[in-house]
């Protein structure tokens, strides 16, 4: 009988900080077979990352260690231990991994051809001629074509899901044997997240590539995967076949997962509210072509003439593929980056406002960017990141006062205060977003811009974000500018929506009236692709 592809068996992982020692992952045990997949689910924080990253041997050792006897075997070989030399021959060639945070992930100062070609160059040892052609058709295959034009980009010259797609096209440049997606879809709108699916269910059936995939998103294990281990604090509780653990989970944390999905529609503004901030016109354009005297010749028209009004205690949602707009518009809004057209805030028009005089309104506009691990500072610890526009914006409190306020804070995010002193590293990817939320709110403003502020979190946590940011609108009668992929979520935070494409908007109006009855076929498309999202297993 064929042994299998992976053979996880008793896979303990220990972290020992200060002399004491966390168990991360506690007696794991599952396998993969050739052109099988393979579900990890479970809460942030309960093991998932590290069972991967084990298998790959990333952890940070000797702070990580194996214990109990551990054994990883790929095609028959023990990983456990081996040498760097080894492990980076395996790396790339027979193991791709697709990680969760692609902006930290890619390097800042390479371009998106030079990091796709490195891998080629390195286990391929292509020229470039070769490697150029490859990149090319990697960034067709990830559905970039517009890519191509731009190979010297860098990576904070594209959106999040277009830094994605460059991170699976990196991972599947050397047709691995097995691919481990850590959440391969969480930056991608939901268009192209049924396209990535597609493409790597294909690529699957072409190369026999057996794959690890680690996501929240139940509704995309239930159709892509063969069999599911669920996870929780780092012992897996069950391990069934998709379809049973979908019909009949036998655990009661598994039953909990199913359970915990955005439902309902965003809860009636207060009537009579009066505008927080008003864009009228708003326009951001970069340059995208100079002549030889330097002159711009052509624009990227990022937001291109939107009109935005939103009141307090009121949600616009604004949704969109990657790369039409939402981001920059809600940049712009903040004043973060400069546009045209005419921004108010309250009843002061700040659009010509300068640095110095935006500072005093910081506290009350806010933001949550997308990607938590990038936003926040790996130098400071929880508090004195969320203590950080305490001391700038409420001169009057001492230490103790600003102390106490982290604490209630860190407990409405449902996080354990006691963690404030640890740094971004040593949390889970959900709970780097609840800290970059506990930062926003701290000041209590008027005005938050939230940019994908559910994407890194599982199901269960997501309910509880979404509910938690009612609650803090409700008490605070705060205004929210909501970006989303995610139209599940959408659909339950807001009261209007602006559907983007091209920096452009499509249609807009109310939410309820929007998802029960698009006019624009690109809202249909997006609609349609976000709540039946399908694959050819589901087919």
């Amino acid at each position: 009988m064929k042994a299998p592809l992976l053979e996880v068996k008793n896979l303990h992982v220990d972290f020992t900080t200060n002399q004491r020692v966390f168990h991360a992952v506690k007696d794991a045990n599952f396998t993969i077979e050739e052109g099988q997949t393979v579900a990890l689910v479970g809460e942030s924080g309960s093991g998932k990352s590290v069972t991967a990253m084990s298998i790959m041997q990333l952890l940070p050792y000797p702070l990580a260690s194996h214990p109990h006897n551990s054994s990883i075997k790929f095609n028959g070989e023990e990983l456990v231990g081996k040498k760097d030399g080894f492990m980076r021959h395996i790396r790339g060639s027979q193991i791709g991994m697709i990680f969760q945070e692609p902006m930290t992930a890619l390097n800042p100062l390479h371009s998106i051809e030079r990091q796709i070609g490195e891998v080629l160059r390195l286990h391929q040892k292509m020229n470039e001629t070769d490697a150029r052609t490859r990149v090319k058709e990697l960034l067709d295959m990830v559905q970039l074509p517009m890519m191509k034009q731009r190979l010297n980009a860098y990576p904070h010259e594209l959106s999040g899901g277009q830094r994605q797609r460059v991170m699976i096209a990196m991972a599947l440049a050397n047709n691995p044997e097995l691919l481990i997606a850590d959440e391969p879809t969480t930056a991608l709108d939901v268009t192209v997240q049924a396209e990535v699916l597609e493409l790597l269910e294909e690529l699957q059936t072409e190369l026999k590539m057996a794959m690890l995939m680690i996501t929240h998103d139940l509704s995309i294990v239930e159709k892509f995967a063969d069999d599911v281990c669920v996870m929780q604090q780092g012992v897996i509780v069950e391990q069934n076949k998709a379809s049973t653990i979908f019909k009949k989970p036998a655990h009661e944390y598994s039953k909990k997962l199913l359970n915990a999905q955005p439902k309902g529609t965003a809860p009636a503004p207060a009537k009579n509210s009066l505008p927080v901030i008003t864009g009228d016109n708003i326009k951001v354009h970069f340059p995208k072509k100079k002549n030889w005297l330097g002159k711009t010749t052509d624009w990227v028209k990022a937001v291109d003439g939107i009109d935005v009004e939103i009141k307090s205690g009121h949600t616009v949602g604004i949704v969109g593929e990657s790369g039409s707009g939402k981001s920059t518009l809600g940049l712009a809004l903040l004043r973060l980056l400069n546009g045209e057209g005419k921004i108010h805030y309250l009843d002061s028009d700040i659009s010509k406002f300068s640095r110095k005089d935006m500072t005093p309104l910081r506290s009350d506009l806010q933001i949550v960017f997308q990607d938590p691990f990038s936003a926040l500072s790996p130098r400071m610890s929880v508090a004195g990141i969320i203590e950080e526009g305490l001391k700038i914006h409420r001169t009057d409190l001492d230490a103790q006062g600003r102390d106490d306020l982290i604490v209630d804070v860190l407990k409405k995010v449902h996080l354990d205060p006691e963690t404030r002193h640890r740094y971004p590293h040593e949390f889970s990817g959900g709970q780097r977003q609840r800290i970059a939320i506990a930062r926003a709110m701290i000041l209590n403003p008027k005005f938050v811009v939230l940019d994908e502020p559910t994407s890194a979190l599982d199901v269960s946590v997501q309910v509880e974000i979404i509910d938690l940011l009612r609650d803090l609108q409700k008490e605070h009668n705060l205004a929210y500018l909501f970006i989303s992929h995610d139209l599940r979520v959408v659909r339950a935070m807001a009261h209007d929506l602006i559907v983007m494409k091209n920096g452009k908007v499509v249609e807009s109006g109310k939410a309820k009236d929007i998802f029960k009855s698009p006019k624009e076929d690109y809202t249909k498309t997006l609609l349609e692709a976000a709540l039946n999202l399908k694959t050819k297993k589901a087919a």
